[in-house]
């Protein structure tokens, strides 16, 4: 036996900095194809990215996702110095599990992948150490790595050699590629610093590096502390001694270096001793209600938490448990910390209590009975802080479960002593025990939950049966548990580390949530464990008709990384799938579940470009309709109200919110710029959809008698358009400033409650808007009814009909787009790509629809350009030093209102003509003008002729337009 010591030293390497989405670096070397392959590189890895994380990826012309590392930052340690990196390899399209662990900070870790085809071994070393390893899927003919692929340092190749995702940030240097599996003492020698650690010749090494970097990608100076050069014992100048182990009695010892380490086996951590002592002491001084009932059955903290196991008696553990029950079924809702794990000491107490023959099968069965009552209140305990403060002691409450399996084996000799079946039960845990003797028509066992018609059941299969028969096995027994909810656990990610089912980009992975029920199988023949073959089928806990849901076959592995153990699907696979139901088949007993991961669909990147296209087009033209309307109220004088000025400050916010958002793709590359436009589209869009609300109570004003001033109305409206906005807004800011934006775009972060802070208010606008358009709607239904009963024929329905319908439909053509309830549409986009189209044509032209109807066809802005056009007409005509006498006039007997006017047939009289006064014409003047607006042209006389009617109509306009100077 070799040890070896290590002496640290520096070296300086030229490293390369990936600090933005784009970055990579190309090696550009030659690959054949490779039997086994071997990956090292040295990594600083940036704790501000937490987004998945690709270190290299080879793909293939054949085959993009060929050979993978990946990286994501466990988010679920909540010091900042315990986050850790968790490695993943993806190996011709598998992806393992993120299990290796990187630590976090400012030093440089020498990580090593190596992978061989002929048995499919993999591994994952970090500074010299495994950190992951395992076989790939079984293969009748190991696939090698196709050639000529192409090398990418720092982002995943979604196509080969493009499409970049899931980039690095941070630093890399030191990369080397072999074209062999390195064993664990050459990846030790790596991460000294030596480079000659094999006879094989590198594909690829760093000292002669040739790559192609993105421009984006800095060089930097990387200086490594190696180990230092290794030294053998010779060299070494202190030996100590080192036990080996007992001999007759007596301790053996040995020498060895000083600076070797070697494993310290106790039964229990430091950790876990330090926090028994932490409880023990907190519930003698402080007793917790919990406790200060079992104190008045005369328990003390000492014997909840006394370790006596095989000196117990039945009788007193059987009595605690009984105490224990009691106060549980009075206390469960008021459970502390403290409380749940004095609960699980007690338990792992009871659990590991062997059976003894003066016992009977009902002393067992009360013994399970409150055994899984208390269990029972444990899993039902759903606050995840509780569970964390105390982890040192219990590994969360898949230990309940383990403990429940546990103390099924010890009691089964008690509890088939006469018979063949026992059941027990509590409100969420049903318990059964089975016991058969096997002969060649064995059956099969099947076993299901705890309500009538519960379709989650368990079974092993006649076949398997028989094959213990021929095994010459006597006797069968099936303990199966059924768990209906498992709170804490469903809530809780950091154990759920499975890869997410490769996609083809067509719907984006979001995570992966405990689905259904807990179901589990423990097989005993003749009274010893086995492990064989299980069919289960569970029922989906999680409907969710707007995400894709995909169903994974798994069961709890204690013996993981993880504390007390992660899912792993390791030997299993889902049969069929069913509506809302999965079955599964597993080649093993041991707890199972369905874990469900959840995927967002995505469109297709030809609908995804003419959405954005339609998008930007709709949003230009938008925004001119906006410009032009707000133009138009302004410059052609419409006269004030309540109303257009409540339309003004609702164009004005979409007009602000349509030119962010043209703006906001150019924000993105600028975290500071990007965080502010998403800021003023928040503010900006949340008060167009509250001038939205302001149009809606307008509009209800005048519909129901509202005994309210104009004045003090829109004082109202101004704080409910604009200061209800920015309350929100600085609220959100304030409370959540760490997770407002979203990483990849300028916009509310969509992962987090943020966006609720937007979705909130929309929907209440939306739902608001819609009661005043339903009621606007009904009162001109019935004003149009009415109005059609006194003008038509009774006889005549179908002009009824046209006109009702009429009637309904133009009020909500008029108030859709001031009311916002086009965004309805938004509520059903994941339906089809189809509404999508329409809800982006309909808010995209919200500003051309309010231009059209609130500009262009609105009679008051109609009646002022009308005004304009008039006035400058009059204007052309007339001249303010000429007097209007000049025109001549023809009298008529009938026509004595305009007497002094000259005639057309005596020219000559103009001279002594009278002209018209002020006070007798503006009365006509100002009919005429209300005759013509009503498209009702009407004279008190007829001239004599064409000409002369033309003369008398200028010399109308002319005096009605005369300026006053004149």
């Amino acid at each position: 036996m070799v040890f070896l010591s290590f002496s640290r030293e520096k070296t300086e390497f030229p490293g390369l900095s990936f600090k933005s989405k784009d970055g990579y670096a190309r090696v550009n070397a030659t690959f054949p194809s490779l039997s086994a392959v071997s990956v090292c590189v040295r990594v600083q890895w940036d704790p501000r990215h937490e987004n998945v994380s690709t270190v290299f990826s080879y793909a293939a012309t054949v085959f993009i996702n060929e050979f993978q590392l990946r990286g994501k930052i466990d988010e679920s340690k909540r010091k900042q110095a315990d986050r850790k990196v968790r490695l993943a390899l993806l190996i011709q399209g598998q992806h393992h599990a993120y299990k290796a662990e990187l630590p976090i900070d400012e030093d440089w870790h020498h990580v090593c992948v190596t992978w061989h085809s002929s048995n499919g071994f993999w591994a994952i070393y970090v500074d010299g150490k495994k950190g992951d390893s395992g076989h790939g899927e079984a293969r009748e003919k190991a696939n090698n790595l196709y050639g000529d692929g192409i090398f990418i340092l720092g982002q995943d190749q979604d196509t080969f050699g493009g499409t970049f995702t899931e980039p690095f940030v941070g630093n890399l240097t030191d990369l080397n590629i072999w074209d062999e599996a390195l064993e664990l003492k050459e990846v030790q020698a790596l991460n000294t610093c030596s480079q000659q650690v094999t006879n094989h010749k590198a594909i690829f090494r760093w000292q002669a590096r040739s790559l192609t970097v993105h421009h984006s990608v800095q060089n930097v100076s990387a200086t490594i502390n190696c180990p230092g050069s290794l030294k053998t014992p010779q060299r070494q100048e202190e030996e100590c001694e080192v036990f080996d182990g007992w001999s007759a009695g007596q301790p053996q010892y040995s020498t060895s270096a000083c600076t070797h380490t070697f494993p310290f086996i106790c039964r229990s951590s430091k950790e876990h001793y330090l926090k028994m002592k932490e409880l023990r002491e907190s519930l003698r001084s402080s007793p917790s209600p919990f406790m200060q009932r079992l104190m008045q059955h005369g328990m003390t903290a000492d014997e909840v938490f006394s370790d006596t196991v095989g000196g117990q008696s039945w009788t007193s553990l059987s009595h605690l448990l009984n105490v224990f029950e009691q106060v549980v079924l009075k206390e469960q809702k008021q459970l502390e910390d403290r409380d749940m794990a004095s609960l699980m000491h007690v338990l792992s107490r009871a659990a590991d209590l062997p059976s003894t023959a003066n016992q009977s099968r009902r002393d067992a069965e009360r013994l399970g009975q409150s055994f899984i009552t208390i269990a029972d209140s444990l899993i039902s305990q759903d606050d995840s802080s509780k569970w964390h403060s105390i982890k040192e002691v219990v590994k969360g409450p898949m230990a309940v479960i383990q403990a429940v399996d546990r103390m099924l084996i010890n009691l089964n000799p008690l509890l088939t002593d006469d018979t063949d079946s026992v059941q027990i039960h509590s409100h969420n845990i049903k318990l059964q025990v089975q016991q058969n003797l096997l002969s060649e028509g064995s059956h099969i066992s099947v076993f299901c939950g705890l309500d009538v018609g519960n379709r989650d059941c368990i079974s092993v299969q006649a076949e398997n049966m028989k094959e213990l028969h021929n095994n010459d096995f006597r006797k069968v027994t099936v303990l199966n548990t059924w768990y209906s909810s498992v709170n804490c656990l469903s809530e809780r990610e950091e154990n759920i580390t499975l890869s997410p089912i490769v996609s083809d980009g067509s719907q984006r992975y979001l995570g992966t949530v405990l689905g259904s029920s807990v179901i589990s199988s423990t097989v005993l023949a003749d009274g010893q464990p086995i492990s064989m073959a299980i069919h289960f089928t569970l029922q989906h806990r999680i409907q969710n008709s707007s995400m894709k849901l995909i169903p994974v076959c798994a069961f709890w592995d204690f013996d993981l990384m993880f504390e007390g153990g992660g899912w792993s699907t390791k030997g299993c696979t889902v049969i069929s799938t069913q509506n809302n139901l999965t079955s599964c088949y597993c080649n093993h007993t041991t707890n199972f579940a369905l874990l469900l991961q959840i995927y967002e669909v995505q469109r297709s990147f030809e609908h995804e470009t003419g959405l954005q296209i339609l998008s930007l087009i709709g949003s230009g033209v938008s925004l001119c309709g906006l410009l032009f309307t707000l133009i138009l109220f302004v410059a052609v004088g419409v006269p004030k109200s309540d109303r257009i000025t409540v339309h003004k400050n609702l164009i004005v916010a979409l007009t602000v919110a349509q030119l962010l958002l043209i703006f906001s793709d150019w924000a993105v590359e600028n975290q500071e710029a990007c965080w502010l436009v998403t800021a003023l589209l928040h503010l900006f869009f949340l008060s167009s959809f509250c001038w939205m609300l302001v149009e809606g109570l307008l509009l209800w004003s005048k519909v129901v008698s509202v005994n309210i001033s104009e004045e003090r109305r829109m004082k109202l409206y101004y704080v409910l358009g604009w200061g209800l906005p920015v309350v929100i807004v600085t609220v959100t800011l304030a409370a959540t400033l760490d997770q407002y934006k979203a990483q990849q775009y300028c916009w509310l972060n969509l992962q987090s409650n943020v966006i609720w802070a937007f979705a909130g208010p929309v929907l209440f606008v939306l739902a608001v808007n819609a009661v005043v358009l339903f009621r606007v709607v009904m009162v001109t239904v019935a004003s149009a009814r009415r109005r059609a009963k006194m003008l038509t024929p009774s006889s005549d329905s179908k002009l009824h009909t046209l006109d009702l319908t009429w009637a309904a439909t133009r009020p909500v053509l008029i108030l859709l787009p001031v009311l916002g309830l086009t965004w309805l549409c938004g509520v059903l986009v994941h339906l089809s790509d189809v509404v999508a189209y329409l809800f982006i044509t309909l808010n995209a032209f919200q500003g051309l629809y309010i231009f059209l109807v609130y500009a262009v066809y609105n009679s008051e802005v109609r009646n002022a350009i009308r005004r304009i056009q008039d006035k400058r007409k009059a204007l052309s005509f007339t001249n303010c030093s000429q007097p209007i006498s000049f025109l001549p006039s023809q009298k008529s007997p009938s026509a004595s209102w305009v007497h002094s006017l000259p005639t057309l047939s005596s020219p000559e009289s103009s001279e002594s003509s009278t002209p018209m006064s002020a006070s007798t014409a503006n009365p006509l003047i100002f009919k005429n003008e209300r005759f013509k607006e009503d498209n009702i042209v009407s004279f008190p006389m007829k001239p004599a002729n064409r000409s002369q009617q033309a003369v008398l109509f200028q010399v109308v306009q002319l005096t009605a337009f005369k300026p006053s100077g004149c």
